[in-house]
């Protein structure tokens, strides 16, 4: 499969990098007082952590730690084999749009997507990208096609065509074709306009939840 040349450029990395930093800085910032009222609400909610981390997959199949705003119950992880056959998206990945694990604040954070803003961490320490594949759990890896690992050649991102496009509306091989598709045509224009998408979204939910 031809990729685009971009994606694999000294060029393109380096500014793609440049990027990165500057604009995960900026959010970080402007996000700040948001962070704060965030964190006490999850806090006051249920009196447990604030944060949340997790293990994903990253660029060649790399594991790392992920961040994000802790959205569901303190026990999420270990509830969710009793949800396993209520899954609602076909393929490599477990979606569910009344999950009985998500809280009462991680409900609004996640519509809005500001469960994700501590990815933003990740970003700068280099194990993610602001635009770019959402990033798997290894047990979905583990289920993937040669096909479905082309997506695993670039880092994982933030956001992504994927979020744009329909996001949990959408299907598992839907979100390897347009994280494919990104990967062929990723440019920093494309990547900018993405970004602005992602925002707008995040004042007016798509499917997330």
């Amino acid at each position: 499969m031809e990729k685009h040349s971009n994606i694999y450029s000294n060029f393109y990395l380096t500014v793609k990098r440049l990027f990165d930093i500057a604009a995960s800085l900026f959010a970080l910032l402007i996000t700040l007082p948001l962070t704060l009222v965030v964190s006490l609400c999850i806090y006051l909610d249920d009196r447990g952590p604030i944060f949340y981390t997790q293990e994903r997959i990253g660029k060649d199949g790399k594991p790392f730690r992920i961040y994000k705003f802790r959205s569901m119950c303190q026990n999420a992880d270990a509830k969710k084999k009793e949800l396993t056959e209520q899954n609602e998206v076909n393929g490599a990945m477990f979606k569910m749009s009344n999950d009985p694990r998500v809280t009462r604040v991680g409900c609004f954070i996640r519509r809005h997507s500001i469960d994700e803003l501590p990815q933003l961490i990740n970003v700068l320490l280099g194990n993610m990208t602001v635009v770019g594949p959402r990033p798997p759990l290894p047990e979905e890896v583990d289920q993937y096609s040669q096909h479905d690992k082309e997506r695993l050649k670039v880092k994982p991102g933030c956001t992504g065509l994927w979020q744009v496009s329909g996001r949990n509306s959408l299907d598992f091989d839907e979100m390897v074709e347009l994280d494919i598709d990104y990967i062929e045509h990723a440019s920093l224009l494309l990547d900018v306009k993405i970004c602005f998408k992602t925002v707008w979204i995040m004042i007016y939910p798509n499917e997330a939840y």
